[in-house]
């Protein structure tokens, strides 16, 4: 058995409530429900999160994140969908193989909510177009 339990479950060493399967991915119910039909999309091969992520398999994944989207999106009739993805310890990744959650959302009471502060008053125009610089130079390299 594997030590990374999405890889286990691709594996199918753990059990899970398999949604949809393709050759380059998986996609099951996450277990913690936070909304009703929240599911969770990973690509079968194991990689940690974005940064490691093949662009193949990012495309292979996204895919299946729209077919599974209209799929909860028929069966359950949410009034929206969040995608949610974190990379890395720090942006509250806990299973550290990639994957995306796909959370439907019904109203403001249905358990999941983001928390969004505004800090664009904090940056200057100045800074803005340093960082702009800054992630172009990368882009181009």
């Amino acid at each position: 058995m594997s030590s990374c339990i999405f890889c286990s479950i691709v594996a199918g060493d753990i059990p899970s409530k398999k949604i949809y399967e393709d050759e380059h991915t998986y996609a099951f119910f996450d277990i913690s429900q936070v909304t009703k039909g929240h599911a969770l999309v990973i690509p079968k091969h194991h990689h940690e999160n974005l940064f490691d992520l093949p662009e193949s398999e990012l495309t292979s994944v996204y895919q299946s994140v729209q077919k599974v989207a209209h799929a909860l999106k028929e069966a359950f009739s949410p009034a929206g969908l969040n995608l949610v993805n974190n990379n890395g310890q720090a942006a509250g990744q806990t299973v550290f193989h990639y994957h995306v959650h796909l959370i439907p959302r019904y109203d403001v009471t249905d358990g999941f909510g983001a928390k969004w502060e505004e800090h664009g008053s904090e940056y200057t125009e100045e800074k803005f177009e340093e960082m702009r610089v800054d992630v172009l130079k990368k882009l181009s390299n």
